[in-house]
């Protein structure tokens, strides 16, 4: 019998290969020309050790060196014996670079385009080549958008692996690039690429009951599970909790119904945070946490928003002393557009803080945490203004001292508008702005903010002879002077302004190719 197995790569990158029987997954890569790691092909090097998210399999012959029992026990494999029994999901330890594979681009075509609530539309997408599209429920793709030159955002399926039309939601904004097209210009018929799967967030082989939170539109990958439960037999309990800030953000509840009715054991309450809402439930999601919810932490938690998000479930768990099962997270990245920036960020970031609650936080049109430049600026933007509250009036006068000095430096490795060296640059920025997370002493928020990796983003594309804008400097500077002064509106806008000459820096980067 053959199986589907998915190759999910560091970088986010997942690809999807067809294994035969008696075949080892390594065999059947390399046949795909997709190179993950490999060396002597008879389990006595552990070059080639995988960890197995889901599905079973004979793991074959190896010898202790290779595998230890522990490590098998906690799900390891080597892809050069193993033999899947089942379709498999295995997280490759390398990117999809050094496998030298890549996602994969797809046409499409625009089929129906439905505005559900004031503030969301749903849209969906046909192919003609629907089989050769595989994904796992909760995964996202980059879509580029038509008349844009090549620009792109990301969107989760709402629709299951198994459905043969493509369906996502998405927030419309004032000045949002997706928003304009789907707003005023989208026309049924049109031809609409994109390049996916990507993403690690997605469905894990059910094992316990499970808690399911969205915010917003995080809501689409959520529904993408329900659907694909719905065609399984799953006999753990599942709850889902979905958030919005106002009446009119609430959408697919009959979807959600329709789900109690399709999943056994399948149960939805729905919350706003409008106290004038006509909602039963009001405030936020984490308000509406029960005790059977969390299992005393024998729970697998999927949770959908931006990093403020993430980090308040955190500490609500945190605080109640549940350390769930497994916790997996898709963290937004807020793409704020520059003439709507100062107001909505600021918002968002005072909520988190007044609430530590993902139910509060407004949806902008946001894509997931992705690999392009735009998204990783703007998801530190958002982790950045958070920070402001936490850290202005709290350093001592020794890390104001220390903050100014790493501004300083980071001063020194420009000139103008140029780099005097773009390498000492990327590692004198990093600095400066990780600082403020240091200083807050919170490890997830640090690993948030690190797992971003903008600095080997920009090592990767800024070089000495690239023009950067002349305002960064200052812009470091002002952040500074604001918390000196303990002003946290000016700290806010010069984050904001910073954000917005980071990318355009970048940007240019990007467009001028390198001598």
């Amino acid at each position: 019998m053959t199986y589907q197995v998915a190759l999910a790569f560091e970088d986010g990158i997942t690809r999807f290969i067809k294994v035969g029987p008696r075949e080892t997954v390594a065999d059947a890569s390399y046949k795909a020309r997709i190179n993950i790691p490999l060396d002597c092909r008879d389990g006595a090097c552990g070059t080639c050790k995988a960890f197995c998210e889901s599905g079973t399999f004979d793991a074959g012959d190896y010898i202790e060196e290779a595998l230890t029992d522990d490590e098998a026990e906690k799900g390891f494999c080597l892809p050069c014996q193993m033999v899947p029994e089942s379709d498999l999901v295995l997280q490759i330890p390398t990117t999809s670079d050094v496998a030298k594979t890549a996602a994969t681009v797809y046409e499409s075509t625009l089929t129906e385009i439905r505005r559900i609530s004031e503030t969301t539309y749903a849209f969906s997408l046909e192919l003609e080549n629907r089989d050769e599209l595989s994904f796992l429920p909760g995964q996202y793709v980059n879509i580029e958008v038509p008349g844009s030159n090549g620009q792109t955002r990301s969107y989760s399926f709402s629709s299951g692996p198994e459905v043969s039309t493509l369906s996502f939601l998405i927030r419309i904004t004032d000045g949002g690039l997706m928003s304009t097209y789907m707003r005023d210009v989208a026309q049924v018929g049109d031809r609409i690429t994109f390049t996916g799967p990507m993403g690690s967030f997605f469905l894990r082989e059910p094992k316990r009951q499970a808690l399911l939170l969205a915010g917003g539109t995080g809501l689409a990958p959520l529904l993408a599970i329900l659907e694909k439960l719905a065609g399984m037999q799953n006999p753990h309990p599942v709850h889902l909790i979905y958030g919005v800030n106002a009446d009119t953000d609430l959408v697919e509840i009959d979807v959600l119904e329709d789900y109690k009715s399709r999943i056994d054991g399948f149960t939805f309450d729905y919350c706003v945070g409008d106290p004038n809402s006509t909602a039963e439930k009001k405030g936020y999601v984490t308000n509406h946490f029960e005790p059977h919810h969390l299992a005393e932490g024998d729970v697998d938690i999927y949770l959908c928003g931006p990093p403020p998000m993430v980090e308040g479930v955190r500490r609500f768990l945190e605080g109640e002393g549940v350390k769930p099962q497994n916790f997996y997270f898709e963290k937004f990245a807020l793409a704020v557009t520059p003439d709507a920036a100062e107001a909505p960020a600021a918002a968002a970031e005072a909520t988190v803080q007044e609430t530590g609650d993902p139910g509060a936080l407004p949806a902008y049109e946001i894509g997931e945490e992705h690999a392009t430049f735009q998204a990783q600026f703007d998801a530190r933007m958002a982790l950045e203004l958070a920070i402001v509250e936490l850290t202005m009036g709290k350093l001592t006068p020794e890390q104001l001292t220390e903050f100014k000095v790493l501004a300083e430096l980071a001063g020194k490795t420009l000139d103008g508008e140029k780099f005097v060296s773009s390498e000492d640059f990327t590692v004198t920025n990093e600095a400066f702005h990780e600082f403020l997370f240091n200083c807050v002493g919170n490890e997830h928020l640090l690993q948030a903010y690190t797992r971003l990796e903008v600095p080997a983003t920009m090592a990767k594309v800024l070089r000495k002879e690239h023009w950067i804008d002349g305002a960064v400097d200052a812009d470091h500077l002002a952040i500074v002077a604001a918390f000196e002064q303990q002003d946290p509106d000016a700290a806010r806008k010069a984050i904001i302004a910073h954000n917005e000459h980071a990318k355009a820096t970048m940007a240019a980067a990007s467009r001028t190719p390198v001598k």
